[in-house]
């Protein structure tokens, strides 16, 4: 149960009004309205990541999927499981994951999984740790690789902090609402 009391949207005014009738009906968005303004540029940056970088969807949501274990976010990870699965990837490798099972993964994914947990950990990765990945993924899909754990370190962190529920079906009006991310054909 959540530490305080979802923000009522009908209260909502300028900027954060704005942000927040273009976001679907996520506690996740709800708790954070109480951080008025703020809630537009948190969510800019979060559709910037999942919208517009080079870095292959599958492995940004490794990323995110990690961060979310990592720092015990059980929201995150429920709704990045989701995303995974609608880019069809299967329930067992986003199990292998979650659960950190690096025999089940590609070297590439167990790199990129190293990586979170090197920039989580100790915020630098090794000389030899950082080559590896510049060689795997290129420059700037490696900076996206960065950015991204730590806007999603910062979610998970406010997700945890504040005790967000994962919504119920009733609360999504029965069902989940259609999902369509960059490189699907059809909503999920």
């Amino acid at each position: 149960m959540a530490r305080v009391p979802y923000f009522d949207r009908s209260k909502l005014e300028g900027r954060a009004k704005a942000a927040m009738d273009k976001l679907p009906p996520l506690n996740l968005f709800a708790m954070l309205a109480h951080s008025g303004d703020l809630v537009d540029g948190v969510t800019k940056l979060g559709n910037q990541i999942l919208s517009h970088t080079a870095l292959d969807p599958w492995l940004r949501e490794i990323v995110i999927l990690r961060v979310g274990v990592i720092t015990g976010s059980a929201y995150e990870v429920y709704q990045h499981r989701r995303i995974a699965q609608a880019y069809k990837i299967a329930d067992a490798r986003i199990d292998a994951v979650i659960a950190g099972d690096m025999a089940v993964l590609t070297p590439l994914e167990q790199a990129v999984c190293a990586m979170v947990e090197t920039v989580l950990a100790l915020g630098r990765p090794s000389d030899e740790q950082f080559n590896q990945m510049m060689d795997l993924i290129g420059l700037r899909p490696l900076q996206e690789l960065v950015l991204t754990c730590g806007y999603y370190f910062m979610v998970s962190r406010f997700l945890v902090t504040f005790d967000v529920d994962i919504e119920t079906q009733e609360q999504m009006g029965g069902d989940r609402p259609p999902l369509i991310l960059p490189g699907m054909d059809k909503a999920l």
